[in-house]
């Protein structure tokens, strides 16, 4: 008997129910469930005979290029962008250059200001030492004579052993005291502005302010004068005792007072005129060190008329058989300066 729904009308109504299709049991289709993900192991082919052979893999179609929505053909594809890497790649080492050669027009010009002030300030310091050895510059002015003194008298002409020549007769002076403390002298003090240290002769003592300029005056080491060179000269001078050298070097007071002695004679004969004698003042130790000072006051004539003077000698030991000498000597046109003799005696020491 044929099924009813097998009749299909002429029209499907829009009423029309679905046709319900059933498969019959044995038709029913298995779909076997894909193995898991994980390492593949081959499987052992049976026992007792050779393998089934298994059909090829079926391959996935390739993909099919999209369709224009506005007619066939394939989209145009767009251009694929390479990846930059990752590193950049080292760049090669740049060569160093050579540093380029230096003349002295490259010399930047504070450099060559500092050499020119090094090199003027060592060639000042060189000639200071040479020039103005004794600690003293000297300030002579242009045009200025220096009357030189006359040369130092040999220890047996300066006793006075010696038989006197035509044109000079002996100088005898009036025993000396043992020990006279030296007078405060008149006048005022010039203002100490430093200290001389006459390293030729080993001994220190005040530099005096204005008007005793140190100027040049030979045979003297260091000499501070007031007025023009000439005699009776104001002076102020350290040198060398002005005779030969003792055979001995002097031990006593006795030695150093009879040293004194020799050269207040001497003086006599060098910062006045002939015919001048003295009279002892003074007769002291030195303050510091080993040493005699001698005080006196010359009388002379000058210009026809009778002047006194005002002066002292200092014998200093230094270390050598031949002892060092300061010398003063102010006539009374400078009498205002008298007490500048009271600060040499006392300030007078070896270096």
């Amino acid at each position: 008997m044929a099924d009813v729904g097998d009749k299909r009308p002429s029209y499907d109504s829009p009423t029309t129910p679905f046709r319900k299709v059933v498969l019959p049991a044995e038709e029913t289709v298995k779909i076997p469930r894909p193995p898991a993900a994980g390492p593949s192991v081959p499987l052992a082919p049976p026992a007792g005979g050779p393998p089934a052979q298994q059909p090829p893999p079926q391959q996935a179609p390739p993909p099919q290029p999209p369709v224009h929505r506005g007619g066939p053909g394939p989209l145009p594809q767009p251009p694929m962008r390479q990846q930059p890497p990752l590193y950049p790649p080292p760049s090669p080492p740049l060569p160093i250059p050579k540093p380029p050669r230096r003349g002295i027009g490259d010399i930047p010009i504070k450099v060559v200001y500092l050499l020119g002030a090094i090199l003027v300030t060592v060639l000042a310091v060189f000639l200071i030492f040479v020039v103005f050895s004794g600690d003293v510059p000297t300030n002579k002015q242009p045009g200025e004579q220096v009357a030189p003194v006359v040369p130092v008298p040999s220890s047996a002409a300066a006793s006075g052993s010696a038989a006197p020549t035509a044109t000079e007769s002996p100088i005898v002076l009036p025993p000396v005291p043992k020990s006279t403390a030296y007078p405060t002298l008149a006048g005022t003090a010039s203002v100490v502005t430093g200290i001389i240290s006459d390293r030729n002769t080993g001994i220190s003592y005040p530099r005096l302010a204005a008007p005793w300029k140190a100027k040049s005056f030979p045979p003297f080491s260091v000499a501070q004068r007031i007025g023009k060179v000439a005699v009776p000269h104001t002076v102020v001078a350290s040198a060398m005792f002005p005779g030969d050298s003792p055979a001995t070097k002097p031990s006593k007071d006795a030695d150093y007072r009879e040293l004194a002695t020799q050269a207040a004679r001497w003086s006599l004969r060098t910062q006045y005129p002939a015919g001048a004698t003295l009279a002892w003042t003074a007769s002291q130790k030195l303050p510091v060190g080993k040493g005699w000072t001698l005080g006196y006051q010359v009388t002379y004539t000058f210009n026809g008329k009778q002047q006194v003077a005002q002066a002292m000698v200092t014998i200093v030991e230094v270390g050598k058989t031949k002892p060092a000498m300061l010398l003063a000597s102010i006539p009374e046109t400078n009498k205002k300066r008298w007490a500048d003799i009271n600060t040499l005696v006392q300030r007078v020491r070896p270096l």
